[in-house]
């Protein structure tokens, strides 16, 4: 018996489009890694077969990233969701407050997390809005001293993007990337702690990619429960307990892909063009109209919507049925959402907007 692997084109905002290179060399390597004898699914954590792709996929998103030594790169698992809690539990302190940029449903329940921690100043917010675009400089009202500012970066549900992070003086930012992490150049040494989920760019679910500056491991209590602490994992190399060793083997095959293709600036050149040939066509006439300020729009999420829901349920029917999978909305918000993260191919872009061009023929 004979399958055709035929590929559609994955929308999805996640988890999310791998590159086909990725995924042909973990399915040619399944079975038996080179030389080892054993999948990447048996191997022991401990074994130095391990120890080699940790190490050499830490070194890949550290030359990708152009991470600095002072900055410690940790393989953590539970999700940007558990950084939510992490982060105010590590770093917030006793009497102290935390600042929170809020541009989105992720944002939002960053913030819920945080306040079981402590006290939250909510710092800027464009939820009257619809998070339509991102706040400006001068409507943020940062606290004097605070722990730390935290932002996140890519705002999936509404397709917006910061363009440029705020400036928060000596106060450390934290930012939650993950929709956008090394979608183009990033100035690490800006940032306090940056943490991605990798299921948009970075890799499959189930492994959490978190970068903390050294300085900060020592805000981590001693009376945090084991697990939730970064200054173990960081003392453990990411090896306090059993990491997730697939993920991590993924993320390392993704960063060598991406430096394989140029590194990050060549990465945003073509993120740049693809969503451009979108935002143009969905600018063109009018029959589509864009959620997102055109001074906010993503790179990597482009939101949209159509004269009415029946046309936008049609829509989703008619793009599905022709290989363009994923592109309703979220349901929170509705309309539809075109996911173009890294690995998302140039063609898929061009065959969506031929098909909007077809569409709009049909039914404008």
């Amino acid at each position: 018996m004979t399958t055709t692997a035929q590929r559609i084109f994955n929308f999805s905002a996640g988890p999310a489009v791998l590159p086909r290179p990725v995924l042909e060399e973990a399915q040619r390597d399944l079975v038996s890694l080179p030389g080892v004898g054993m999948s990447i699914l048996e191997i022991s954590h401990r074994s130095r077969t391990f120890e080699d792709i940790l190490a050499r996929t830490e070194a890949d998103l550290r030359t990708l990233g152009n991470i600095p030594g002072s900055y410690k790169v940790l393989f953590l698992q539970g999700g940007a969701s558990l950084q939510f809690s992490m982060v105010p539990m590590n770093l917030l302190g006793s009497g102290r407050t935390a600042d929170y940029i809020v541009t989105g449903g992720w944002a939002q329940k960053a913030v819920k997390e945080a306040q079981r921690v402590g006290t939250v100043n909510v710092a800027a917010s464009t939820e009257s809005e619809n998070f339509s675009r991102i706040p400006r400089q001068n409507e943020t009202t940062l606290t004097p001293d605070a722990a730390y500012v935290h932002v996140t970066t890519n705002n999936t549900l509404f397709g917006t993007q910061w363009k440029t992070v705020p400036s928060v003086g000596d106060v450390p930012l934290v930012a939650d990337t993950s929709s956008d992490m090394f979608s183009r150049p990033i100035d690490v040494a800006r940032y306090g702690v940056i943490y991605a989920g990798a299921q948009k760019n970075l890799g499959p679910s189930g492994v959490t990619l978190v970068i903390i500056r050294d300085d900060l491991l020592a805000r981590s209590p001693k009376s945090l429960p084991t697990m939730l602490n970064y200054a173990v994992h960081a003392e453990n190399g990411s090896m306090y307990n059993t990491p997730p060793c697939f993920g991590i083997y993924l993320m390392g095959l993704v960063a060598k892909w991406a430096l394989a293709e140029g590194g990050l600036a060549k990465v945003a050149e073509r993120n740049e063009r693809k969503a451009g040939k979108l935002y143009r066509e969905i600018d063109r006439s009018g029959f589509y109209r864009g959620t997102a300020a055109g001074d906010s729009r993503s790179m990597m999420n482009v939101t949209f919507r159509l004269p009415d829901v029946d046309l936008e349920k049609s829509f989703v029917k008619e793009s599905t049925a022709a290989g363009l999978d994923g592109l309703k909305g979220h349901r929170s918000v509705g309309g539809m959402r075109a996911s173009i993260y890294n690995a998302f191919p140039e063609e898929g872009v061009d065959a969506l907007v031929q098909f909007m061009q077809e569409f709009e023929k049909k039914n404008g």
